[in-house]
């Protein structure tokens, strides 16, 4: 039910206090805030400032709009929320996207990220503001790539001094969203996994590299492999992690198939196993058959002792859970060794990221 316009004590249900839009109260006002739901699951308080504005959630809800409150400048939502939930969100007013300025764990620049109560820690995570510039990695490398044209930077990081390289695709968004540097040097030191190279990969075009076409992986084999190993870093090959999510999840897993010779663990979160060819275009690329390209490769029952893969999903990734369990249990019938789990969240880098540590530690045995 939505907050009627009156006192402060609508407001404190959320542990806050003072008269809404007075000096004092957006002073000690901090959201979200959350109360359990009649029925299970959470209502959600968020607080915004000044003009109107709504919320725009990463997937997992459709845009909320804010209300405000009586005449003041207090804008606010009361969202329910199920159980088990990370989220990333920003407000948007106007055009343009804000973080959220009363939450002190962002994404970015103009990101936030909220959690249910019984949403479980994220270990090695820090909290990062909107404020704040995450560290890069001190190696810089220039890829000029012949065989998928142009020029990008890929940066390298030696995790407790470096060891198995653990690709990352999707690379800028573990540099500047959310801070994987930190994070895997943090797992390392506390013994959670072996030291480990991070390769950095960003994307220019992710639909045409990541869609399951071979170039983007005779790229890393012929041209990046040899780059990085002239960097002089420390980087192990041989036990290679590729760390993919949504179209980064489908690409490592083809090239699993396709290049068994170079690819032999992988760590896939909400990967996009309905794609097939020309999915993308139709109007609803989920209703497809389920396992989409993937499956219909894994029935052709190659040979995949060799594989040790690790699939994750968001429990409230819906449309996703069945083309997900399909492949999975194909993986697993073809012989590889398989771990799947399911995390709380939607289709959401922000709930990917335990899953990451988690699932390359597993991935490197």
């Amino acid at each position: 039910m939505p907050l009627a316009a009156g006192r402060d004590h609508a407001f404190a249900e959320f542990g806050l206090s003072g008269e809404p839009g007075t000096d004092a109260f957006w002073a000690a006002a901090r959201t979200p805030a959350s109360v359990p739901a009649d029925g299970g699951g959470w209502r959600t308080l968020f607080l915004w400032r000044g003009s109107p504005a709504s919320i725009d959630f990463e997937s997992w809800s459709e845009p909320t709009p804010l209300r405000r409150w009586a005449d003041t400048d207090c804008w606010y939502a009361e969202v329910p929320m199920p159980a088990r939930l990370r989220v990333t969100y920003q407000f948007v007013a106007g055009d343009t996207a804000y973080a959220d300025p009363f939450n002190p764990v962002g994404a970015g620049g103009d990101r936030s990220i909220a959690a249910t109560p019984d949403a479980p820690d994220q270990p090695h995570w820090p909290s990062v503001g909107a404020e704040d510039v995450l560290p890069l990695p001190r190696t810089r490398l220039r890829w000029n790539s012949e065989r998928l044209g142009g020029r990008r930077t890929v940066r390298v990081h030696p995790a407790g001094g470096g060891g198995p390289v653990v690709l990352l695709l999707d690379g800028d968004d573990w540099l500047y969203l959310h801070p994987a540097t930190t994070a895997f040097d943090s797992a390392v030191a506390a013994g959670e996994m072996p030291p480990v190279t991070l390769v950095f990969l960003p994307s220019k075009d992710r639909e045409a590299e990541f869609g399951c076409r071979p170039e983007l992986w005779e790229a890393v084999r012929d041209e990046l492999r040899p780059l990085v190993a002239e960097s002089g870093v420390p980087a192990d090959w041989d036990r290679l992690v590729v760390a993919g999510q949504s179209l980064g999840g489908l690409s490592a897993m083809y090239a699993a198939l396709e290049f068994p010779e170079l690819v032999s663990r992988i760590a896939c979160q909400s990967p996009s196993f309905w794609w097939a060819p020309g999915a993308t275009a139709w109007a609803d690329p989920l209703g497809g058959p389920a396992g989409g390209a993937i499956a219909a490769r894994l029935r052709e029952h190659p040979e995949l002792s060799a594989l040790r893969c690790a699939f994750d999903v968001g429990e409230h990734e819906t449309r996703m859970l069945p083309h997900c369990a399909l492949t999975e249990s194909l993986t697993e019938r073809a012989g590889a060794t398989v771990r799947a789990s399911r995390s709380p969240s939607g289709h959401d880098r922000a709930g990917w990221r335990h899953a990451l540590l988690r699932d390359v530690a597993w991935a490197l045995g």
